[in-house]
């Protein structure tokens, strides 16, 4: 990891000086809070958990909020982390309350992510269940705990079989998107202006490429279209925002390539064909279950198979940032404050849905933070 980490320093630096002139109100800080700043790639482990966090998501004010992965269920589905060991349901009970039990509970949430506006956004895909829930979108003001948003997907935009998980929010205009895994991989794009939503699929840049996903040395498995189980090959999963909200940036689980998208073509109603003649391939990208896009350009991605971070910087290159035994499954990442980037660590490969057998998670499962060195943004 120290090797990965000078690297990726001077790389980054390099980086920082070639776009200085784009950031001319950008001052460096003085010398000694240079000093103090911790090195790229250090690695702090925020909460040991009885729990699996699904996604996870952190607030300006360093306050920590995740799903419990609905692979692996447990007492609540929504929480805020309150210690090393502890955890409290958000944003209440009554929300928290069994999944199916009536409309304004939480079933199965999946993706978590704190905007510009302190409101804590949840896609419930309601999945994964004897009998599964309608699929909705909520945001809770994180001050007040009171639903601030709501968005109740149709048949035509969350269809039987969906796995709407992943999401990137632009809080500034009203937009968010959400990538759905499922048999029929997409993008599903909320006006929350109009509360109105629409589905892109049919793309080739949402497929999953076929390629091997090897964690622990075992090659995973998935339940295909028919239910039956096949080597693992997950579509559109990890999916961000550029830091001005311009740029959409997607890939597949199992793909090693890392997609853009205008986002003004979603907000003003393009058609599906001029939306896929738009998109294109930004670089190489991990097999990976999440991603996160920093205020400078550079994007970073768990590495699936070698249980770690990678970063692919502005100048095209993929690097290695964290390379970490306990690092079994990072699943999703965001920015909190300052350069620390948050991970979910919840052991998935290890759930009967990858491998077919029983479950050999063990606790506890993790919520760490990285130290990237660069200038993160909350929320992306």
């Amino acid at each position: 990891m120290q090797y990965a980490s000078i690297v990726l320093a001077l790389a980054l630096a390099a980086t920082t000086v070639t776009g200085c002139t784009e950031r001319k109100d950008a001052a460096p800080p003085p010398p000694a809070a240079q000093a103090a700043a911790p090195e790229v790639g250090k690695v702090e482990i925020v909460a040991e958990l009885d729990i699996t966090p699904g996604n996870v998501t952190a607030s300006r004010d360093g306050r920590v909020f995740a799903s419990v992965h609905g692979m692996r269920r447990g007492p609540v589905q929504l929480i805020e982390v309150t210690g090393r060991n502890q955890w409290q349901p958000f944003p209440d009970a009554a929300w928290n309350a069994k999944p199916g039990s009536g409309p304004d509970v939480l079933n199965t949430p999946h993706g978590v992510l704190i905007d510009s506006k302190e409101r804590l956004w949840v896609v419930d895909h309601g999945n994964w269940m004897a009998q599964p829930q309608p699929p909705k979108l909520l945001a809770f003001d994180i001050a007040t705990r009171k639903l601030a948003y709501r968005h109740d997907f149709d048949k035509t935009t969350g269809p039987a079989g969906q796995i709407l998980q992943d999401l990137a929010v632009d809080g500034e205009r009203g937009f968010v998107y959400v990538a759905d895994c499922g048999p029929n991989p997409a993008i599903v794009v909320v006006d929350t202006n109009t509360n109105k939503a629409r589905r892109f699929a049919g793309h080739p840049s949402l497929a999953s490429e076929d390629v091997e996903l090897v964690v622990e040395g075992k090659p995973l498995l998935f339940p295909g279209a028919d239910g039956k189980m096949g080597p693992a090959r997950v579509g559109i999963n990890p999916i961000t925002l550029s830091a001005d909200g311009e740029t959409l940036y997607f890939g597949s689980m199992n793909g090693k390539s890392w997609f853009s998208v205008p986002a003004k073509l979603f907000r003003d109603g393009a058609s599906d064909t001029e939306i896929g003649a738009a998109i294109a391939r930004v670089g190489p990208k991990p097999l990976s279950d999440g991603a996160a896009t920093d205020a400078e350009g550079n994007h970073f991605f768990t590495n699936l198979p070698d249980n770690g971070i990678d970063v692919l910087g502005r100048d095209g290159r993929l690097r290695p940032l964290v390379r970490d035994a306990r690092f079994l499954w990072p699943d999703n990442v965001h920015f909190g404050p300052e350069s620390w980037l948050y991970v979910a660590v919840n052991q998935l490969h290890r759930n009967p849905i990858f491998s077919g057998a029983g479950d050999e998670g063990k606790p506890p499962y993790l919520i760490a933070r990285v130290w990237t060195g660069t200038r993160g943004q909350v929320g992306r």
